[in-house]
């Protein structure tokens, strides 16, 4: 593709927010512009290219072939734009966009985010935090800690923690039942979410076949941080992550009667956009958490 004087840049970029969000509409709404403007923007850049981009559907636009070819190129040169023209300014203001699971965040991103802060001043974090998964194509953020297997369309992935997951508990609350001397002992106490499918896979590794956890409430606090909370609290047995809880179990305040631990599959991955894999600040939150996590594998990621 030349470039040229009258190469529709302007074109590119209404392209690229369509594309990103899946409509005229709303790319119109972003971009400040009326969907005929947007449809016709669209319309010079098909026909520089001497392709379709969209397909025009009732209600619904689909990127063509060459569209999904064009997109993640055309998202990627517009930040590596954004970022070079802010350093450029002297830009200090630059802003990361996380996105975490809740347990992440606060077990284990907000207590070390400090020392990336410290390494990159001129770099603002903005951190979120939920349990389902968004769309990072579509969202503002731009990286994403994830728990789950590691394949996400258009996302590039690195692990970092295996999400490994056994009983805890206040050694006050073993104390009222005796203690904890095998598996079974704890049915004696509250089950806190036994709901979670985790709780069946531990026994069953454990050698208990029948828990009865059906006939126990399945109430959910929403996150594994608050069911530790609970648990510190003597409000009943959690099962959860060991490595994100070691300061408690240290000032006595939880403990792991068992030394057997499991996992589902799923643990804990950084993720990003594929075509914004070489945006600074990504890179540079990237090996930084790398370098924390997984050293193994920091300065490898492309």
């Amino acid at each position: 593709m030349k470039m040229s004087k009258q190469f529709p840049l302007n074109a590119l970029r209404v392209f690229e927010a369509a594309a990103r969000l899946g409509s005229f509409t709303k790319a119109g709404a972003e971009l400040g512009m009326t969907q005929t403007a947007v449809s016709y923007q669209i319309k010079l850049i098909e026909e520089n290219v001497g392709e379709p981009l969209f397909l025009r559907r009732p209600r619904q636009i689909v990127l063509t072939d060459v569209g999904q070819q064009l997109a993640p190129r055309v998202s990627e040169a517009f930040e590596m734009l954004q970022e070079a023209v802010s350093s450029a300014r002297g830009d200090i203001n630059t802003a990361l966009q996380i996105n975490s699971t809740p347990t992440f965040a606060s077990q284990w991103l907000a207590r070390n985010i400090g020392s990336f802060q410290l390494a990159h001043p001129n770099i603002a974090v903005r951190l979120s935090t939920t349990e389902k998964l968004i769309d990072l194509i579509a969202e503002s953020s731009d990286i994403a800690i994830r728990a789950g297997v590691g394949v996400w369309p258009g996302l590039d992935s690195h692990p970092l923690m295996r999400s490994e997951f056994t009983p805890m508990l206040s050694p006050a609350l073993a104390e009222t039942v005796g203690g904890i001397h095998e598996p079974r002992d704890l049915l004696k106490l509250r089950i806190i979410d036994a709901a979670d499918p985790w709780w069946r896979i531990w026994f069953t590794a454990a050698g208990v076949s029948d828990p009865d956890l059906e006939g126990r409430p399945t109430s959910r606090l929403g996150a594994q941080s608050f069911e530790a909370r609970a648990a510190v609290a003597s409000q009943g047995v959690a099962i959860l992550t060991p490595d994100f809880y070691a300061d408690d179990v240290a000032l006595g305040r939880l403990y792991q009667p068992f030394e057997l631990r499991c996992n589902d599959g799923r643990d804990y991955w950084l993720a990003y956009p594929h075509a914004r894999r070489n945006t600074p600040k990504i890179r540079a939150f990237r090996d930084w958490i790398l370098g924390e996590l997984n050293p193994e594998t920091s300065g490898v990621a492309k």
